[in-house]
């Protein structure tokens, strides 16, 4: 269920992330990233993105987006929808960075990290933890 995103091309776009304390972080996007390969390539400091590394299998690269941006993107799979169902902060303009390819249109976009994050991976340290 990796999403690849086609059309890759030179162009380069300006992404917002507004982090969990609210801090802006910018980046240069190319056409055809997904938002999860920005978060990664361009080294952002937003913790325990991607845990999964795109494979749908988490949902720490969950992120909210602007009305108007959302009803734009790509049709959303049942696989995402599953994943979704999963993550902390659920709203209904929400979507994993995984599944979001950029688009030349998306210039200037500005997308918000919630304030929790799901991380099945981080609740089995804890029990690990406890159990000693």
């Amino acid at each position: 269920f990796l999403q690849t995103c086609l059309n890759s091309s030179a162009d380069q776009v300006t992404v917002h992330f507004i982090n969990r304390d609210g801090e802006q972080l910018t980046a240069t996007a190319k056409e055809g990233e997904s938002l999860l390969e920005v978060v990664v390539n361009q080294n952002l400091a937003i913790d325990g993105f991607g845990a999964c590394e795109g494979t749908l299998a988490c949902s720490t690269c969950h992120l909210i987006f602007e009305k108007d941006t959302f009803q734009k993107l790509d049709a959303i799979s049942d696989e995402e929808l599953d994943m979704l169902d999963l993550a902390y902060g659920l709203t209904e303009t929400s979507r994993l960075g995984c599944q979001v390819c950029i688009k030349k249109s998306m210039d200037g976009l500005t997308v918000r990290v919630p304030m929790d994050v799901s991380d099945i991976r981080r609740q089995l340290e804890v029990g690990k933890q406890s159990k000693q």
